[in-house]
């Protein structure tokens, strides 16, 4: 059996992710607070709040227990982008939300997935990251923030896990920039707060843009590598 996990699949990036693992033959589990009825019914999905991920990590490690998959793949793909701006511009609701469902939530169901699988001899993590985890930018501290620790929990795992008999393989992945949800919201955003506006707008006027099922195919293909783990901190675009 191969077994993939992928947050956030109710929409962009990570719905295309599930259908084209779904297509690929693989057992798709899905996670994301909102439920994705257009979506074909073998593909299990799970309701879950990431911004509250204790439970849903402890389900997780307890559904994953008694399988034995052949291949076992984790995408971490879920995020919550703050509105753009000052960080005191924004609730302290909505910048903890942020920093659980992007880092913490990508942690502790990291760590349940290793863990309960420890004895599966191919599994690979792909943390969704970002090139704003590598290069930082006004009015996105809290993304960066997030994408940059998400980076660097991959870089520590992969040391952990190379002490592994069965190691789990990691990368924490920048997937390039993708025509979502995210950036109409950069793009929308109130320039006095976020100076970088009109350059996001400027990627959709010129096309700059990918589209989700384009950008899942560079991840799958990059997740498929023989090399992959290697360097746990990766691009799409080389």
């Amino acid at each position: 059996m191969k077994l993939a996990i992928v947050t956030g699949h109710s929409r962009g990036l990570g719905r295309a992710l599930a259908l084209q693992l779904h297509a690929e033959g693989w057992q798709v589990l899905g996670l994301a607070r909102h439920w994705a009825a257009e979506l074909p019914a073998s593909i299990e999905q799970w309701r879950l709040d990431l911004a509250d991920p204790l439970p849903g990590a402890e389900r997780l490690q307890a559904f994953l227990a008694p399988l034995k998959p052949t291949q076992a793949l984790l995408i971490n793909n879920a995020a919550l982008v703050t509105e753009p701006g000052p960080v005191e511009t924004v609730s302290l609701s909505a910048l903890s939300a942020s920093v659980r469902v992007g880092l913490e939530a990508v942690l502790l169901l990291s760590a349940a997935f290793v863990g309960a699988l420890r004895a599966c001899p191919d599994k690979r993590i792909v943390n969704i990251s970002s090139g704003l985890g590598r290069r930082a930018m006004a009015g996105a501290a809290p993304y960066c923030a997030v994408k940059a620790g998400m980076d660097h929990l991959s870089r520590a795992m992969a040391m952990d896990e190379a002490r592994q008999a069965q190691p789990a393989r990691i990368v924490s992945l920048a997937p390039g920039i993708i025509d979502t949800d995210m950036q109409v919201q950069l793009r929308s955003g109130d320039p006095d707060k976020f100076p970088e506006r009109d350059r996001f707008a400027e990627f959709k006027a010129s096309g700059a843009l990918e589209s989700p099922e384009a950008v899942a195919a560079k991840v799958l293909a990059f997740a498929a590598r023989a090399d992959f783990g290697q360097e746990p901190v990766g691009d799409v675009r080389g």
